[in-house]
């Protein structure tokens, strides 16, 4: 899948790069998110994540984890954009919420961590109803803790990969 949600009604695939993230609080209603949020929600696994924080006119990256380092999954939606050839290409975004305390001073929204206990009912509980929707929104829960650290400016340029990017700084 590639990242930047493209709606399937969506004319051209550039509107998927606005479209990383969602707001959790909003994505049920808004029309580019709403049909994915009632039938195709999605875990999208990291071991963590990366946020920036404003200094001035600098960016400084940050690499955000669970204290354990495990693995863990963010709320998602999906769906299935079909191209001009007439092929399906994949795409997604992530909920984000108000980000915990441990976070707030980097940014002021963080993707939405499921509590391995929700990821069941995340990815396969109906929505038919209002009821539906609060029940779902219920799951949409921050983080209890996370932990950050600084990481290298290689982080800013996408080509860059290698353990390099995840080291402390």
């Amino acid at each position: 899948m590639r990242w930047g949600l493209i709606p399937f009604w969506a004319k051209e695939p550039a509107i998927g790069s606005k479209m990383i993230n969602a707001r959790s609080e909003t994505a049920a209603e808004k029309p580019a998110f709403k049909a994915s949020f009632r039938r195709k929600r999605c875990i999208v696994p990291v071991d963590g994540y990366y946020e920036w924080q404003k200094d001035g006119k600098l960016k400084l990256p940050w690499r955000i984890v669970l204290p354990s380092r495990s693995l863990f999954g963010l709320a998602g939606l999906w769906d299935a954009w079909q191209t001009p050839e007439g092929n399906l290409l994949y795409t997604f975004t992530i909920l984000t919420i108000e980000p915990v305390d441990s976070v707030r001073s980097i940014h002021n929204r963080m993707p939405v961590v499921l509590q391995p206990e929700n990821e069941q009912l995340w990815l396969h509980h109906p929505f038919n109803s209002p009821e539906d929707a609060v029940f779902l929104q219920s799951l949409l829960k921050p983080a209890a803790e996370l932990e950050a650290y600084r990481v290298s400016t290689l982080v800013n340029n996408p080509a860059n990969e290698g353990p390099e990017c995840i080291q402390p700084i």
